[in-house]
């Protein structure tokens, strides 16, 4: 696969429309999120390759650039000394360092726009990528949630209204028979539980109450 292809034939836009149309969303994401993994750290090494010859031309440039600042430096000393032959080789080299200079020059500068211009396209990779991975996140939260809602519409489809009703209804029904149950218990408690001796001390209870009431009749007689 040629260096940036996906970057080339298959642009982000591309790649959700394929993904919202996938049986499986979140694995096909997962498989283009390892696809583009793969192809930055490819990106990653062209692009520090690319950035090497860059750094290597512009060393040779200024190396030859420092070479014709001492020759021509060299030149001027030589012919203030009168020396000829010394001014006329510092000058040579001069001109041999200015030819190297220019050609090293050119080099560095389309080294330099190629690192550029890979650095702009990883820099667009690593854009999409994690554009990707957030992608990713969001169809993992709507699948769950989708999950999540299937399941409690499962639920709710055996458990109706009328269901619940007929339920409620036959627990009150329950509850009012034990209700009765309790109060009738109470009854027969009541019914059954004075000894012979409260029933004898209620029996004379109720005659001083007739005894009192006779006497008190009886003043008012005449």
């Amino acid at each position: 696969m040629s260096l940036f292809k996906r970057l080339r034939d298959l642009t982000l836009s591309n790649v959700y429309a394929l993904i919202d149309k996938a049986e499986d969303p979140v694995k096909m994401t997962d498989q283009y999120i390892r696809d583009m993994q793969e192809d930055l750290e490819d990106a990653e090494k062209a692009v520090a390759a690319q950035i090497a010859l860059e750094k290597k031309f512009k060393k040779l440039y200024e190396d030859q650039e420092a070479l014709v600042q001492k020759r021509n430096e060299q030149a001027h000393t030589a012919a203030q000394a009168k020396n000829i032959d010394l001014a006329r080789r510092a000058l040579e080299e001069k001109k041999s360092a200015e030819q190297k200079r220019d050609e090293y020059k050119a080099a560095f500068d389309s080294n330099k726009a190629a690192a550029d211009n890979l650095r702009e396209k990883l820099a667009q990779m690593q854009k999409q990528f994690t554009d990707l991975k957030h992608k990713r996140e969001t169809l993992v939260a709507r699948a769950n949630a989708a999950k999540a809602q299937t399941e409690i519409n499962k639920a709710m489809s055996g458990f109706g209204a009328d269901t619940a009703m007929a339920g409620l209804k036959r627990m009150e029904d329950k509850v009012l028979e034990m209700e009765s149950r309790a109060e009738a218990s109470n009854v027969l408690a009541d019914g059954k539980g004075k000894s012979l001796d409260e029933e004898f001390a209620a029996l004379s209870k109720d005659k001083e109450v007739e005894d009192e009431l006779a006497a008190l009749m009886k003043k008012y007689e005449g």
